[in-house]
């Protein structure tokens, strides 16, 4: 009767210490899957506008600022860039970010194009629906991010429409 007391004993404790461990490897084991690049930036580079305007004034290099705010929990950015070239433009997106890796996001934004001034910007000289496809890399083990996006506005110019096309790329700090 004392063997049994004891062999239930033991095997309680060995039942007990089982679950456990069990319960606190399926709390720390969680399969891996790909996060969007975390974190938010402001940055700086170049813009290119590839398209030629109603009276060729279209193609033009520049400046961008670019502002990513990540929204957290959901895969969606809110994004704006100032585009500064002949004639200056901001277009504000909202974006839908998809992981590729540990590092990189690539998205796909939708938002408008707002031009200002006479002379074109990068995007076109009036306000216009845009697309802006792009991709974010931040590099590891530091707060740069690396950014590159292409900016297609709709019906972009005030003398005879057409499309404008600016290509952007640029750094930022992460906060």
């Amino acid at each position: 009767m004392v063997r049994l007391k004891t062999l239930f004993a033991g095997l309680t404790g060995v039942t007990l210490g089982c679950l456990a461990t069990i319960a606190s490897l399926s709390a720390i084991a969680q399969p891996a899957s790909a996060q969007a690049a975390y974190g938010s930036y402001v940055g700086a580079g170049a813009t290119f506008g590839i398209t030629d305007g109603p009276q060729d004034n279209g193609r033009q290099i520049g400046g961008v600022l670019a502002v990513r705010y990540k929204l957290l929990e959901i895969p969606l950015s809110l994004r704006a860039q100032a585009l500064i070239g002949s004639g200056t433009a901001v277009v504000p997106t909202i974006s839908y970010d998809v992981p590729i890796n540990w590092q990189t996001d690539a998205y796909l934004g939708v938002g408008a194009a707002f031009a200002s001034g006479d002379s074109p910007s990068p995007v076109g000289d009036k306000t216009s629906f845009a697309l802006q496809p792009g991709i974010d890399y931040v590099v590891p083990n530091s707060n740069t991010v690396l950014f590159g996006n292409a900016i297609i506005a709709f019906d972009a110019y005030r003398n005879g429409g057409g499309t404008a096309v600016s290509v952007q790329g640029g750094v930022g700090v992460r906060f």
